[in-house]
């Protein structure tokens, strides 16, 4: 396994792990439960933005810029969903 493999799998399981103690913060019961759920949910944001840094650094997570016209497309649709 190569370092780019060993990342990506990083960052999917950060990623279900942000998801996991997001429902658990949306589900707790009691304040401090909540609490600890919303502070492992920020950690595990964080530790995921620098995986995805790190990637970023090395090419191996590219993104793609949207073009204006669908931004503008989709911005019509839902704007026209509100009225």
């Amino acid at each position: 396994m190569n370092d780019k493999d060993i990342m990506e799998n990083l960052l999917l399981t950060t990623k279900g792990v942000c998801d996991l103690f997001m429902h658990g913060s949306i589900e707790s019961s009691t304040a401090n439960v909540h609490q600890a759920f919303t502070t492992a949910l920020n950690d595990s944001l964080c530790m995921q933005d620098s995986i995805y840094k790190e990637m970023s650094n090395h090419g191996w997570y590219t993104t793609e810029q949207a073009q204006q016209q669908k931004m503008d497309q989709v911005k019509q649709k839902f704007a026209g969903a509100q009225g």
